[in-house]
């Protein structure tokens, strides 16, 4: 019985992880437009990727703020190149919530909005703007 309870206690994080499951959209300008502005809310761990299709040496803008949170508002966004499994071009919680990267290969890229320290850890909700462009 002891192995039992030790076993499923190891498989519930993998299951919680299921249960959690992530957001994603895919990012189109309207005709004859160069960026646009996307909306949404992170809660706890959560995150958000938008993807969009971009040339190499062309410059992505993108520029994050926190809109409303029941917590202190700490949402960040990075940018993640082309077959990325997490390794960033651009980290916001490092290099702050607005960027200007040139792209060094074409692909499709995504901008992964997130929450870090204790509005991650306690569930908090932090609403946000995102604005994006691509030049």
């Amino acid at each position: 019985m002891r192995r039992v309870v030790i076993a499923a206690l190891a498989v519930l994080p993998f299951l919680m992880g299921l249960a959690s499951a992530q957001m994603s959209a895919d990012v189109k300008f309207e005709a004859g437009n160069y960026g646009t502005t996307v909306n949404g809310t992170v809660t706890g761990e959560e995150f958000f990727d938008y993807r969009l299709g971009a040339r190499a040496e062309q410059e992505m803008y993108a520029e994050l703020t926190a809109v409303d949170s029941n917590g202190s508002g700490t949402i960040y966004f990075n940018i993640l190149p082309p077959g990325s499994r997490g390794e960033a071009l651009y980290n916001g919680s490092m290099d702050g919530n607005s960027a200007l990267v040139t792209l060094p290969e074409t692909g499709t890229y995504t901008i992964r909005v997130y929450q870090m320290g204790n509005d991650a850890d306690s569930g908090a909700t932090t609403g946000y703007s995102l604005d994006l462009s691509i030049q």
